[in-house]
């Protein structure tokens, strides 16, 4: 997913953690500040050893030498608490801050448009959710606080070497100071890899998904080895990148370790050549080793938490290009309301393309003009690609008009608040998505409304059920309290249908939209899901695209719709002798029904079946 977000220096692309960090920032503090006390109190231990060395040893004076241990291991010991209290000052604050990252990114999510989530990969998504998230939540607990400790560190360590002698302290720095420019370096090549990276990952994490959930087409087609490969390229795609991380991790740690080896060598050799001449005592140069020696490892963790840092920097920018993102449907500034909705839908003048349509393209819907009633039915017919679908995603504000108005009982849809007006309109999909929870759960998910477990929220259960002719969840293995496993594909193409109506028809919208949900039902179900469907649609005001002839036989009018325009409304029989492109798409609806008959008799007939295998 390429990024639209500006990119901002490190400093200011981790800044916009901090709305997120404030509640929790007193206590990162009092980590911060209790690991810069374990830290000072190990570079004091050196200048302890100065004054055992000259004092106590040189002296011969035993019982000074033990004070001295004494106070070496009383400053080791408040050094481990010190670093015991950053670890728990720190460690519920970052997770606070990635609890509420993760469910401010997933309210973001569900906030967000249809038409956002139909140019990201799912895979992208989730590993900002998991991944990245998790990322910064380490740097902040681990990685921020060392960082800034470690580099403060330093600075204080690098004043008191010039407290022995200048020369010494001068040399150790000098040689040392190219790491800056290594660093310079690291950071412009180890971010572009860090990206890379976790852009390649959440590739891979799409690939994961979509076979998962494709599993029984690659069986059933016999490409799970063409799927494999795919998947193979890609993660060895991402394999290199992560080498060439570790390469240059790798070449930042060679200098970490080579210059401070260095250093050391070359200020044995300034040391000894000052002790010989008199301006050094031997004192002076063990406490000087032994405070170089406290200041290797913050030195050589700064290539570590460096690309920690990157890694983060790299994290927060893919988390805040989902937070940037442009809600175009939101509630309005100052909403209207429809106290008592009585169904009336109207479409005036609606015109709809896709964000990403070419120029020269026609709009998909090319200025609509249609009038449901209050519970009235209208069947909505059309060829394939005529724009259907798309018409039916407009009343509940899943797609914004471009241009034109819907209303819902004289008000525009974009006047209501979402909440409102998705109360009010109910949809039922031909693909069924259903939830891993129970049937129950699945059944009434636009009901809030409803105490769980009520009389009443049963009697909506069962009446919903009872239309959807739905009975078949009461022979599962907890009836309604069975969980339905992931996408409820462990139920048939026609039992998720049924759940997916039974949903719709028990919200009790005003306006009910239903795109095909009845298709993958055979002619003996659908019929009785007709019937029971024509006495709530008594009241209801009900859109329904048509793709059999018996959908058509539900509704009151139909409206064709012809590239993208309505050029017909009326009765079918009307219609049937007025209209030849009506009459064509109902041959053609009628072409397919016959074959899709004709495919569950043969279906439900082994000797047919038999018989057309041999004659093939």
């Amino acid at each position: 997913m390429t990024s639209s977000t500006e990119r901002l220096s490190t400093v200011r692309a981790l800044a916009r953690l901090y709305p997120f960090a404030k509640p929790v920032m007193p206590r990162l503090v009092l980590g911060a500040v209790s690991a810069l006390i374990a830290s000072l109190l190990a570079l004091s231990i050196p200048l302890v050893l100065e004054a055992i060395v000259s004092g106590p040893i040189a002296a011969g004076d035993r019982s000074g030498l033990v004070w001295g241990g004494v106070a070496v291991l009383v400053l080791g010991l408040l050094e481990a608490l010190m670093v015991w209290a950053r670890r728990w000052f720190v460690l519920a604050p970052a997770t606070k801050v990635e609890y509420d990252l993760r469910t401010g990114f997933y309210e973001r999510l569900q906030r967000l448009p249809v038409a956002f989530h139909d140019r990201w990969q799912s895979g992208q998504l989730l590993s900002r959710m998991m991944q990245d998230i998790s990322m910064m939540r380490r740097w902040m607990a681990f990685g921020l606080v060392l960082l800034v400790v470690n580099v403060l560190t330093i600075a204080v360590g690098a004043v008191l070497l010039f407290q022995w002698h200048w020369a010494l302290g001068t040399t150790f720095l000098l040689v040392c100071a190219p790491l800056w420019y290594a660093g310079y370096r690291f950071e412009k090549t180890y971010g572009t890899l860090a990206r890379q990276s976790q852009d390649q990952a959440g590739d891979l994490a799409t690939s994961v998904e979509e076979s998962v959930h494709g599993i029984r087409v690659l069986k059933a087609f016999g490409r799970g080895k063409h799927a494999l490969v795919k998947f193979a390229r890609q993660a060895e795609s991402l394999r290199e990148t992560e080498l060439d991380k570790a390469r240059a991790v790798g070449w930042i740690w060679f200098w970490l370790v080579l210059l401070p080896d260095l250093a050391f060598a070359l200020c044995l050799g300034v040391g000894i050549y000052l002790n010989q001449t008199g301006q050094l005592e031997v004192a002076q140069l063990v406490a000087f080793f032994a405070m170089a020696t406290v200041l290797r490892w913050p030195m050589e963790s700064i290539g570590f938490l460096f690309s920690f840092l990157l890694d983060a920097r790299t994290a927060t920018d893919r988390i805040f290009e989902v937070f940037d993102e442009e809600n175009t449907i939101v509630d309005p500034a100052n909403p209207l309301t429809v106290p008592a909705p009585r169904g009336a839908l109207a479409f005036e003048g609606v015109h709809f393309r896709y964000q990403d349509a070419h120029a020269s393209e026609r709009d998909l819907l090319d200025g609509i003009d249609l009038v449901l009633e209050p519970g009235e039915t209208m069947a909505l017919v059309g060829l394939t690609g005529s724009g259907k679908t798309t018409l039916t995603t407009l009343p509940a504000r899943l797609y914004d008009v471009t241009a034109g108005r819907v209303t819902l009982d004289g008000v525009d849809v974009r006047d209501l608040t979402l909440h409102e007006l998705r109360t009010n309109v109910g949809m039922a999909f031909e693909d069924s998505t259903l939830f891993s929870q129970t049937v129950r759960e699945n059944v009434l998910l636009g009901r809030e409304d409803l105490e769980p477990g009520s009389p009443e929220a049963e009697a909506v259960l069962r009446e919903a059920l009872a239309v959807a002719q739905a009975g078949f969840v009461d022979d599962l293995p907890d009836g309604v309290e069975t969980v339905i496993g992931e996408e409820g594909l462990s139920l048939s193409g026609g039992q998720r249908q049924r759940l997916a109506l039974a949903r719709a028809v028990a919200a009790r919208p005003a306006v009910l939209v239903l795109d095909d949900p009845l298709s993958a039902l055979d002619v003996d179900t659908e019929a009785l899901v007709e019937d029971a469907l024509r006495e709530v649609m008594a009241d209801t005001t009900t859109l329904v695209i048509a793709h059999r002839p018996s959908t058509v036989m539900l509704a009151d009018r139909v409206a064709l719709l012809q590239a993208g325009r309505i050029t017909a409304v009326g009765k079918h029989s009307e219609l049937l002798r007025t209209s030849d492109h009506y009459r064509h798409v109902i041959s053609s609806l009628e072409e397919n029904a016959a074959d899709a008959a004709a495919s569950e008799a043969n279906d439900q007939d082994p000797a047919r079946t038999e018989a057309a295998e041999v004659n093939q």
